[in-house]
Order: structure tokens, then C-alpha cells, then sequence
């Protein structure tokens, strides 16, 4: 029996941190090579956390794409379905995005609205600590291994894809032609003209100092904060 139940299937991550853009990266393939029946919406989520809460609510099939610490050796892909999914959005967290995202889940489920069915692709990254970097081999190596996946645990729903038989040029992408994978990795600078570890327009700017300062304390001073009210009120 055909079932025309609403489908997302969502990328999330940050390009700018190498293997932290997976998610993105992988939905962005599948978007250029392959389509959908007008159910299916494919979305690049990118960092936008609790913005995301208004598509999933309205969605009875998620996939998503994401890159995640499972401590599995570097480049390794897991799947995990339904009540699980949460779980490993945040058991550990590489970015505030991944915090985002299970609060979303959370919000749709308070709010009756919650996905009947979820699936979470989620592969080891290699290298996170480069900014501006790209996909790690081993990484880009599980995009189609990921899809393929995606496509064959859709297929229970009676959800299929059909192969474009052009891919999507660049200025089709779903994040726009400027974050494409190509121009991105041909166009970065040298690792002289640009730093690996954040922004030189902070790091090298004399507008702002990050150099660490604990803040002064005289010696007998005592700063306290109670966190703990169990069994008072």
C-alpha cells in the first residue's frame, strides 16, 4: 500500500570545520544527483538548531545526515533509528548545533507533533580542528555509502528516488553555488594566507584581546552559588 506520508530528509553540520560539515555535504549530494516524489523535501539545516522545530513537526519521516562522535574508529558510518535518535544527538557533542538538534526533537515531541519515524546516518569524523577545511578522504568516502542507506530504508515507506540523469549544476545547490563543495576546497588559501584554527580578522586584530584572564580575587575572598534546592520547595 502506497503511503504519501510527509518526508524530510535533513543535513546538518558546519562546513567550516572540515568533517563537521558531513550532514551538509551529504544531503547537498543527494539533492544534486537524485529526486523526489513531492512529499520528500530535502534540506540543508546547517547550524540553525531550534529553527529547524517548524519542519520537523510537520514531518512523519525524518532522515538525517549528520556527522557524529559515536567513538568509532575515524571515518566509520552508524546507523540508528527511532527512540535512539536523540540519544546520540548529544551523548557527545562536537558543536552546539548537535545540542540544537536534539532540543528539537524534544520540542516536537512536547508539542504532540513528533516524527513516527526517524532515521540518524551518522558517520565518525576524522578532522574537525580545521577551519575552513573540507571533507577528510575517509569521510567523503561514506557520502554515497550514506545515501545509498538513506535510499534503502526509505524504500519501507514505498519512497523512492530517481537518478537525474544530468546532476544539478552549482546554482542549484541548496546552500547556494558560493558554499559548493569545488569552489569551496580550489578557492581556500594557503595555510600562510589563512589561519586553520579560527578567524585572523579576531586573532591578529587589536580590537579584541583573548587572552585568558581570571578575574582577581583577594586572597580570603569566597565565591559560592548554591545549585542544589532538592526538598526545599
Amino acid at each position: 500500500m502506497k503511503m504519501n506520508k510527509k518526508t524530510l530528509i535533513l543535513g546538518i553540520g558546519n562546513i567550516l570545520w572540515a568533517d563537521e560539515g558531513f550532514g551538509v555535504r551529504a544531503v547537498e549530494h543527494l539533492n544534486q544527483h537524485y529526486q523526489f516524489s513531492e512529499n520528500v523535501t530535502l534540506m540543508d539545516g546547517g547550524t540553525q538548531g531550534i529553527y529547524l522545530v517548524q519542519f520537523v513537526e510537520q514531518t512523519d519521516i525524518l532522515v538525517i545526515f549528520d556527522a557524529i562522535d559515536y567513538g568509532l574508529d575515524p571515518g566509520e558510518m552508524k546507523l540508528i533509528e527511532g527512540d535512539d535518535v536523540p540519544k546520540f544527538m548529544g551523548a557527545k557533542k562536537m558543536s552546539l548545533h548537535q545540542t540544537g538538534f536534539q532540543e528539537v526533537l524534544m520540542m516536537a515531541e512536547m508539542l504532540g507533533r513528533y516524527p513516527k519515524h526517524l532515521l540518524l546516518i551518522g558517520v565518525q569524523p576524522v578532522q574537525l580542528e580545521d577551519f575552513g577545511g573540507s571533507l577528510q578522504n575517509k569521510t567523503r568516502q561514506q557520502i554515497e555509502p550514506a545515501i545509498t542507506a538513506a535510499l534503502d530504508w526509505l524504500k519501507q515507506f514505498d519512497i523512492h528516488a530517481t537518478k537525474r540523469l544530468t546532476p544539478l549544476g552549482k546554482e542549484h545547490l541548496l546552500a547556494g553555488q558560493e558554499v559548493n563543495m569545488s569552489t569551496y576546497e580550489n578557492d581556500r588559501p594557503s595555510t600562510q594566507l589563512a589561519s586553520r584554527i579560527g578567524d585572523d580578522r579576531v586573532l591578529h586584530s587589536k580590537a579584541f584581546n583573548i587572552e585568558y584572564k581570571p578575574y582577581p580575587l583577594e586572597p580570603e575572598a569566597v565565591i559560592s552559588c548554591e545549585v542544589d534546592h532538592r526538598g526545599k520547595y
